[in-house]
């Protein structure tokens, strides 16, 4: 992993919940015991906008004095708290998502003969357009999710959330490669230590 920002050694976020909502809540995580912001500036915010596929970050404004990772930081603590409250089975307040979700509207977009276009995030300003598909996301998998395969690793030194996809829904880990080999390694050396004693 390349550290996003050298001067506090820290990861790059990890894309790997399968789900952006679950993903923009994993740029939070444990480094070292601690929970730490994987987001420091509008350039890690628009990189990793990227990654998980929603545009080009030469696309977003980056200069714009912490807008971009301002505003994804308020919808990652809107999203982490719906999605607490949908995990716990209780209700909640869907103002500020909601409030994300009208930055842009649906428009139909005929601009060329043939077949129109529904554009579902019509928005001329980049930022606002990607934040209302996250949310979006977001809202999508609060009210049509099968939370029963929504889950936190299995690891106590790691806080990820992921979206279980397999085929037997026995995913316990954020990363088979992460804290599945970790957790292997330790029963291994339990299993050792056991032997030699």
């Amino acid at each position: 992993m390349t550290a996003s920002n050298p001067s506090l050694n820290l990861p790059a976020p990890l894309i790997l919940a399968d789900h952006p909502a679950l993903d923009l809540l994993n740029t939070k995580m444990m480094v070292e015991g601690q929970t730490r912001d994987l987001l420091s500036d509008d350039e890690d915010a628009a990189r990793w906008l990227e990654q998980i596929g929603f545009g080009s970050s030469t696309e977003l404004p980056v200069a714009v004095n912490g807008r971009l990772v301002g505003e994804l930081r308020a919808l990652r603590d809107c999203v982490e708290n719906l999605i607490a409250a949908r995990c716990e089975s209780r209700s909640a307040d869907p103002a500020a998502l909601n409030a994300f979700l009208r930055q842009a509207v649906p428009q139909l977009v005929w601009e060329q003969p043939g077949q129109p276009l529904l554009d579902r995030f019509r928005e001329p300003d980049a930022a606002n357009r990607r934040m209302s598909q996250l949310a979006f996301a977001a809202a999508e998998l609060l009210a049509e999710g099968d939370f029963n395969l929504v889950r936190k690793c299995e690891s106590p030194e790691c806080s990820l959330m992921f979206y279980d996809r397999t085929k037997s829904h026995k995913r316990r880990w954020c990363s088979m490669a992460l804290c599945g080999n970790r957790h292997k390694v330790a029963e291994f050396r339990k299993r050792r230590q056991g032997v030699v004693n």
